[in-house]
């Protein structure tokens, strides 16, 4: 039986190359299966305006040992907690996948509690928050979410080919699944943070028209950026992804709004 303790924001949140001078803190939201070791290279790619954040989800890597969250809701609303503590800068908040509908939705939690707190929003490789998906997400067995993992690609496919490995990624990439099926988007206020959209050229699972939903969703601009590759065109392009992330981020980066968190 498992014995869990109480997280708290060390446990959700890991800084893998930290930056005391950071004028931005850029948290990371994995994809489902994923965790935090998915943005280390980014975070070592890093200028030292800029502090790669990464989410830890419970049930993966260094907390293996607890419990997945299947409900959305329940996710968002331990994210939001673990990271309002970091909030004492400029936030920008980077979700590849399943990753971009939580960041997203914590961004949207955390609006009316720190207006001004996400200064930008980077939503990657995913479809805007209103178009359900919820029907392709409801995988049945095993090699439902083996085929539907296989056909997004990158180095994770590769790995779940091992029996071994697969084996023991199974719950997890189920609870994932099961946490998107299972949830219903909400309509609401837009967010008021510019809204980057970032695809892969080959990526079916979110086309150009996909990425230019989003738009209805932010009242602050909204742009679509396209990286050669598939779903996980991000992979061992951590220094031209950052290149682009600070492009985006630059008054922020230079001080320009500043006044805002004060």
């Amino acid at each position: 039986m498992r014995t869990v303790s109480t997280p708290t924001a060390s446990d959700w949140l890991r800084i893998f190359a930290p930056r005391p001078a950071a004028r931005v803190r850029l948290f990371c939201f994995p994809h489902a299966g994923g965790g935090a070791s998915a943005f280390r290279e980014l975070a070592e790619a890093a200028p030292p305006q800029v502090e790669v954040v990464a989410v830890q989800y419970p049930g993966r890597q260094d907390r293996f040992d607890e419990p997945l969250i299947t409900d959305l809701s329940v996710m968002v609303g331990e994210l939001a907690r673990a990271v309002t503590p970091w909030l004492d800068r400029p936030a920008a908040f980077f979700g590849h996948s399943m990753g971009a509908t939580l960041a997203f939705e914590t961004a949207r939690v955390l609006r009316p509690r720190r207006p001004n707190a996400v200064v930008h929003l980077f939503a990657s490789a995913r479809k805007a928050p209103h178009i359900d998906q919820r029907d392709r997400l409801r995988l049945p067995d095993a090699d439902a979410v083996k085929a539907y993992v296989r056909r997004l690609g990158g180095s994770g496919a590769e790995l779940l080919e091992i029996p071994e490995l697969f084996e023991l990624a199974l719950p997890t990439l189920h609870g994932d699944f099961q946490l998107l099926a299972g949830h219903r988007f909400a309509p609401g206020a837009p967010l008021t943070c510019p809204l980057t959209v970032i695809t892969g050229s080959d990526d079916a699972s979110c086309t150009p028209e996909d990425a230019a939903e989003w738009a209805r969703h932010t009242v602050a601009g909204h742009r679509v950026h396209t990286f050669p590759g598939g779903h996980f065109y991000l992979e061992g392009r951590a220094a031209p992804l950052m290149e682009y992330l600070i492009g985006r981020l630059g008054p922020d980066l230079a001080g320009d709004r500043h006044d805002r968190h004060a």
